[in-house]
């Protein structure tokens, strides 16, 4: 379908066409009309297939025609970086228009953010946690709110905002416009679609399945040879830029060293980083700059760059629907790409759950030759800051008669980070 089907303000169609869309895409051609319409909105499609300007085109086709300095959208979004993704977007259609939009999220100034509210805002995307200070400084009105929208809602079911949105939905209009984007389902997400939403009007496009334009391959493997391997693939000319996925910061930040160190041009993306600084590794690795980046989660629900040709798994991911999502950052635009996962022994169940949800099962792929050549190099050149740790106190007392780890750490003394991780983001 074409855009001009819909009928959007001149000034929208304008900026349409100035950024260059063309044909809508499934998601939009079917969740524009019901948004204009005024229905809520459940929205289902894989990631990478246009869901921001799904909602969003419609959203500032209504408010354009209407003037107030509060805000009249939210849209809640559970990372930093997709926060700024969104408003990327909607500042490149409001170009030329009386319309403001701003992002709303923690690691930077909230006297700033506050000043800039202060100036008038139409569209505000926000981090739950951010937003909920600044509510609490009662320094924003969300009295003219007339469109909710929750990007990415399975993410900020499952890192625990639930709390957070009740809390921020119980201050916004009862009358309103609410739209919820996901590209996965759990069975979570109806429960909270049916406690905000009236009526929606829902928008499936084969929710939960990897794009049929992205490749699978699969290492099974020791963990003492994925760096080796990682090593010797990047060292592919068709591997022209690779999002590494590891399952911690600290393996991230580590990793991402070793890489470097052995001459790729690698850096890392992870929640110990300053917002300065992870803007720098996102921006690096989008002009170039960098060939390599290697990121926990947080990057899965955040990084909109056209052409990165490969996603690496070095650890796997927890669940289907992380696998999704991660991969889900390759293939993007109707290009293509390739998923390349490093599976240990106790991965073998859940690659099997996760081949129910793609076109055709992974592509097995041998590792001997590529270890064997790349081994060596690997031990020579560790630096030095990046060295194995010594074991724990916790890892050596294990042994010991009803010794018990303490909270929060697994068996071998080391912390779990996941839930740190989650906490910082919703800021």
């Amino acid at each position: 379908m074409n855009f001009s089907n819909f009928s959007l303000h001149h000034r929208i169609a304008s900026a349409i066409q100035r950024c260059g869309f063309t044909q809508a895409t499934p998601i939009q051609a079917q969740a524009i009309p019901p948004i204009l319409a005024g229905h809520d909105v459940v929205g289902l499609a894989q990631t990478g297939t246009g869901k921001t300007a799904a909602y969003m085109l419609p959203l500032l086709h209504r408010l354009i025609q209407a003037k107030a300095r509060e805000p009249r959208a939210l849209v809640l979004a559970p990372t930093r970086e997709l926060a700024e993704q969104i408003t990327a977007f909607t500042n490149s259609i409001i170009q030329g228009t009386p319309l403001r939009a701003m992002a709303i999220y923690g690691g930077v100034s909230k006297q700033a953010q506050i000043e800039c509210i202060k100036r008038g805002v139409d569209i505000v995307v926000a981090c739950p946690g951010r937003m909920l200070d600044i509510m609490h400084d009662r320094a924003i009105s969300l009295k003219q709110v007339k469109c909710l929208v929750l990007d990415e809602a399975d993410h900020m079911f499952d890192q625990g905002f639930l709390p957070d949105l009740r809390r921020i939905v119980r201050q916004l209009p009862i009358k309103k416009q609410t739209l919820l984007f996901s590209a996965t389902m759990p069975d979570g997400i109806s429960t909270l679609a049916e406690e905000i939403l009236q009526e929606p009007v829902r928008v499936q496009i084969r929710p939960n399945r990897s794009v049929e334009a992205i490749s699978h391959r699969l290492y099974a493997l020791r963990q003492t040879e994925k760096t080796p391997l990682l090593m010797q693939l990047l060292r592919d000319e068709s591997m022209h830029s690779a999002l590494v996925f590891t399952r911690t910061k600290h393996k991230a930040k580590s990793l991402a060293a070793k890489l470097a160190f052995a001459g790729f041009d690698a850096t890392s993306l992870q929640g110990n980083l300053s917002q300065n600084m992870r803007k720098q590794a996102v921006a690096g690795f989008k002009s170039g700059k960098f060939k390599v980046l290697v990121a926990t989660d947080i990057a899965a629900r955040g990084i909109d760059i056209a052409g990165i040709s490969h996603v690496i798994n070095y650890d796997m991911p927890d669940t289907t629907e992380a696998y999704i999502h991660r991969t889900g950052r390759t293939g993007r635009a109707s290009l293509t790409g390739e998923a390349v996962s490093f599976a240990t022994s106790a991965d073998l169940y859940l690659v099997k759950r996760i081949e129910r949800n793609l076109p055709k099962a992974m592509q097995r792929c041998e590792t001997g030759e590529l270890i064997a050549d790349e081994s060596g190099q690997a031990e020579m050149q560790e630096p030095a800051r990046a060295s194995r740790p010594s074991r724990t106190r916790h890892a050596g007392n294990a042994s010991r008669k009803g010794y018990q780890p303490k909270r929060g750490t697994h068996s071998n003394g080391r912390r779990h980070s996941s839930g740190r991780a989650a906490a910082q983001d919703k800021r």
